[in-house]
């Protein structure tokens, strides 16, 4: 057998396919078994049991004389309520930090460790590469979110009983009515909080350091919130990226009010688009070699 029956077409060797590399089955299981993904799960089951205990030994007769309605007033009406103030309380800091260590981590990690030139040397396509770890992020997170709303509704429903949504403007929505708008919810945080994840994960790519990738991206987010309280920068503050994150809460309203949730839906898509657009193309041109 001659040297050329061993070579393609393309130079690569034969029998070598592309899309066989690194299989999303494999990279699911390698991302999973890390101590990161497992602590991460572990919190998202442990944060409603924390929350249901204080909710709890803080009951007393001074908490239903606010002046103002809210969900924690109502968070102990039933599971779907309690679910509800589970992340109503978790939007704004915990589950960006949990979107930013999921995808800042992927790509940064294994560049630390000295491991991202060898599987490249596998050899694996980048482009595959670097698509399999942001699927894989993405799973992660969300599967992360989902954590924590299964552990809220059973947790908090058989604390507080399976009873119908009491939402804070004195409306009841039924159980079914209340779960499918629950489902709605956690599509637009997934969707919103993917802003934040593929800014890390564009870091990811930039950076060695994975408390960088991560760090920065929360960073970034917690400025625009900051900027997002003055109110002398007017409209301007419609286009940051932490606009409408509370924009799922409109869907407790009856008639449910979709003008900030289509804005905040297309927002955070291109957000996201244009940051996985320039983690591709720093990596494409990025010397891993050293």
């Amino acid at each position: 057998m001659t040297l050329s029956e061993h070579v393609q077409p393309t130079g690569a060797v034969a029998g070598y396919r592309p899309e066989r590399t690194l299989r999303l089955s494999v990279e699911l299981r390698r991302q999973f078994k890390r101590r990161r993904t497992i602590g991460i799960f572990a919190l998202m089951v442990a944060l409603p049991l924390i929350l249901i205990g204080a909710l709890q030994l803080g009951g007393s007769e001074d908490a239903g004389d606010n002046a103002r309605i809210n969900l924690v007033d109502v968070a102990t009406s039933s599971g779907l309520n309690f679910t509800l103030f589970v992340l109503f309380a978790t939007t704004g800091f915990f589950l960006v930090v949990v979107f930013a260590l999921c995808f800042g981590d992927s790509v940064a990690s294994e560049a630390q460790w000295g491991s991202l030139r060898y599987t490249l040397a596998t050899p694996v396509p980048r482009m595959r590469l670097l698509r399999q770890k942001w699927i894989a992020a993405l799973v992660q997170s969300v599967g992360a979110l989902l954590t924590l709303a299964t552990v809220a509704v059973v947790a908090g429903g058989i604390t507080f009983g399976f009873e119908d949504i009491q939402t804070p403007v004195g409306v009841t929505l039924d159980q079914r009515e209340g779960l499918l708008r629950l489902v709605g919810m956690l599509g637009y945080l997934a969707v919103h909080l993917l802003v934040v994840g593929a800014l890390a994960f564009w870091f990811s790519t930039i950076t060695d350091a994975p408390l960088a990738a991560v760090g920065g991206a929360v960073f970034t987010m917690f400025v625009f919130a900051i900027l997002d309280q003055v109110e002398q920068l007017g409209s301007i503050r419609d286009w940051f990226p932490t606009a409408q994150e509370y924009a799922w809460t409109d869907l407790l309203q009856t008639p449910v009010d979709s003008a900030d949730l289509f804005r905040g839906v297309v927002q955070s898509l291109v957000y996201a688009a244009v940051f996985t657009a320039l983690a591709f193309r720093h990596f494409a041109r990025r010397d891993v070699t050293s």
